[in-house]
């Protein structure tokens, strides 16, 4: 995974026949690593350097500067802090929320994916933390090793609505599709040998991205 950042990606999407255009933000966020707070507890001090509660105002500004805007996050979510290790520990009861979701479901996410160390504490809790995301997850290339089917939704297609450069409202059919690098089964081992096997990611994409577009992604 990247160093964790807000990625701001434009794209512009012919929209109409007299040449109007629809301006579309994509934010990212990645590596979270349950770091919430811009608080670094290895060291008991404040940090500039990392946090969501300082993402958040970053994001805000983002949204407010485009027509059109969705965010996304990339992973590596629930592992990587103090919080992290205290939440898998205490573990989670049916209706928990975990407090990084807490968090992310303020920021209206459309969709995420999962990150390698989504899986550091063992499928059981991740299901359980997963649970509490007001948000989609997808990731394609993870199977579970009973069924031979996709563990998680493979990709999702959401309709949104955007408005053109005119002010006419448009509907983009954005697929989302994910990945985790296959190492994951050598990494966590432990935790997922005999439970999944994960296919190879281009060949994955290559399998799915021509479904999508089939099903009307833009």
């Amino acid at each position: 995974m990247i160093k964790f950042s807000a990625t701001l990606l434009a794209t512009l999407i012919a929209a109409s026949v007299n040449a109007a255009t629809v301006d579309l933000r994509i934010m990212e966020t990645t590596d979270l690593h349950s770091n919430m707070m811009d608080f670094d507890y290895y060291k008991d001090a404040a940090t500039e350097k990392f946090g969501l509660v300082r993402t958040a105002t970053l994001i805000e500004q983002a949204r407010a500067e485009a027509k059109n805007s969705v965010l996304v996050d990339n992973g590596d979510v629930i592992q990587g802090s103090p919080l992290g290790d205290y939440m898998a520990a205490k573990g989670l009861k049916e209706g928990d929320v975990h407090p990084v979701y807490k968090a992310m479901n303020t920021l209206n996410y459309a969709v995420g994916n999962l990150g390698n160390h989504e899986f550091n504490y063992g499928l059981d809790f991740l299901h359980k933390a997963l649970a509490g995301a007001k948000f989609p997850y997808v990731n394609a290339n993870i199977i579970d090793a009973k069924t031979g089917k996709p563990m998680f939704t493979p990709y999702l297609i959401q309709d949104t609505r955007v408005v053109d450069s005119d002010g006419q409202p448009h509907t983009l059919r954005i697929g989302y599709i994910g990945f985790v690098p296959p190492q994951i089964m050598t990494w966590d081992k432990a935790n997922l040998s005999g439970k999944v096997t994960v296919n190879d990611i281009t060949e994955t994409a290559r399998k799915y991205i021509p479904e999508m577009r089939a099903k009307g992604a833009d």
